[in-house]
C-alpha cells in the first residue's frame, strides 16, 4: 500500500526534475556565444586586410571597404553614446545621428593608415567573460616575435553580440576618445566638439586623397 501511495509523488518529482533539466538546457542552447560570433568576423577582417587587391586601391577606398566589414560586428551608435557621455541624453535624435556619423568617419580615416601595418598577424582566442548582456572576449594578436593582447567589449543585441569597445594592451579606445571629448565639451560645448571633429575629418581625408 505504501508503495502505491508513493508512486504518484515519485512520478511528479521525476517529471518536475525533467522539466527543470530541459529548461536549463534550452536556456544554455539559446544563449549565443560571443566568441563563436566574433571568430568568423575577425577571420573576415583579417582576410580583407590580407587581400592583395585592397592595398592596390586608393586609401579612401581601402578605408571604405574595411569600415563596411567592421560595421557587421561593431555598434558605432553605442560607441558614440559612450565617448560623449552624459551629453548624449541632451542631444536630439538628429544630433545623435549626426554625431554617430561623424565619429564613425573619424575612426574610418584615423585608422586607415593601420591597414598597411597588417602583415599576416593571426588572432588567438584566449578566454571570455559573460555577465548578463555584457561580455569581454580576450584575444592575442600574434606576430612573429610578439603577442599583443586585444580585448573586445560586447553587448547582446537580440541574439547578436556587438562590440562597442576595443582594449589594446590595456588602453580602451572608447575611454581614450571620451577623455579627449570631455575636455572639448567642457570648454566649447557640443557645437565646438562637432566643429573640431569635422576639421579633423577634413584634414585626414585630405591626407588620404593625396596617397
Amino acid at each position: 500500500m505504501q508503495r502505491k501511495n508513493l508512486m504518484p509523488s515519485l512520478i511528479v518529482s521525476a517529471l518536475a526534475t525533467l522539466v527543470v533539466v530541459l529548461c536549463t538546457q534550452s536556456a544554455v542552447l539559446a544563449s549565443p556565444d560571443p566568441t563563436e560570433q566574433l571568430r568568423p568576423f575577425l577571420n573576415k577582417v583579417t582576410a580583407t586586410l590580407a587581400d592583395p587587391g585592397l592595398k592596390a586601391l586608393p586609401k579612401h577606398e581601402q578605408s571604405r571597404r574595411v569600415i563596411a566589414v567592421v560595421r557587421e560586428r561593431f555598434d558605432f551608435r553605442e560607441m558614440s553614446k559612450r565617448v560623449i557621455g552624459q551629453q548624449w541624453r541632451s542631444l536630439s535624435e538628429m544630433e545623435q545621428g549626426e554625431f554617430e556619423s561623424l565619429f564613425t568617419q573619424l575612426l574610418q580615416y584615423a585608422y586607415v593608415g593601420k591597414i598597411d601595418e597588417y602583415s599576416g598577424q593571426q588572432v588567438q582566442f584566449t578566454q571570455q567573460r559573460i555577465k548578463g548582456e555584457r561580455a569581454e572576449v580576450q584575444t592575442l594578436l600574434v606576430d612573429k616575435d610578439k603577442s599583443i593582447p586585444v580585448f573586445y567589449i560586447m553587448l547582446l543585441r537580440g541574439d547578436q553580440w556587438m562590440a562597442y569597445d576595443v582594449v589594446v594592451e590595456g588602453v580602451s579606445l572608447v575611454r581614450n576618445y571620451m577623455e579627449q571629448f570631455s575636455e572639448i565639451l567642457r570648454k566649447d560645448g557640443y557645437p565646438g566638439l562637432v566643429k573640431q571633429i569635422e576639421q579633423k575629418i577634413a584634414e585626414l581625408e585630405k591626407g588620404i586623397k593625396k596617397t
